[in-house]
């Protein structure tokens, strides 16, 4: 069960960064290949991100899971709201409803030429 600590955590991770991605590895240094799609994704956008590595704190890795209700890492929250994971985010950059999200939200992010 999500303790109150850890969740006041998380909820100050979302709440303090406009864009979070809770991930294996770190934004220069993935450890999984979902983890670094999100990455490419996010970068390829331009939009400034804080990458949180879960493989640095086990109670993190877990608690995060049970946060979103979301059962896999990467996992990408806007905003405060969470997105989704790593094929949500393909599917979504993949359609422009991604670079449409975070332009409505205040959030620049402009594709790459």
């Amino acid at each position: 069960m999500l303790d109150d600590t850890l969740r006041q955590r998380i909820d100050q991770e979302v709440g303090s960064n406009d864009v979070v991605l809770f991930m294996k590895g770190t934004p220069v240094f993935p450890q999984c290949g979902f983890s670094a799609v999100v990455v490419q994704v996010l970068s390829h956008l331009g939009v400034k991100f804080k990458g949180i590595n879960v493989l640095e704190d086990p109670s993190i890795r877990e608690g995060i899971k049970e946060y979103s209700a979301w059962p896999t890492i990467p996992q990408l929250y806007v905003k405060g709201e969470f997105i989704g994971g790593c094929d949500i985010v393909r599917e979504m950059f993949e359609t422009g409803e991604l670079t449409e999200m975070f332009n409505t939200r205040g959030i620049d992010a402009r594709p790459a030429a």
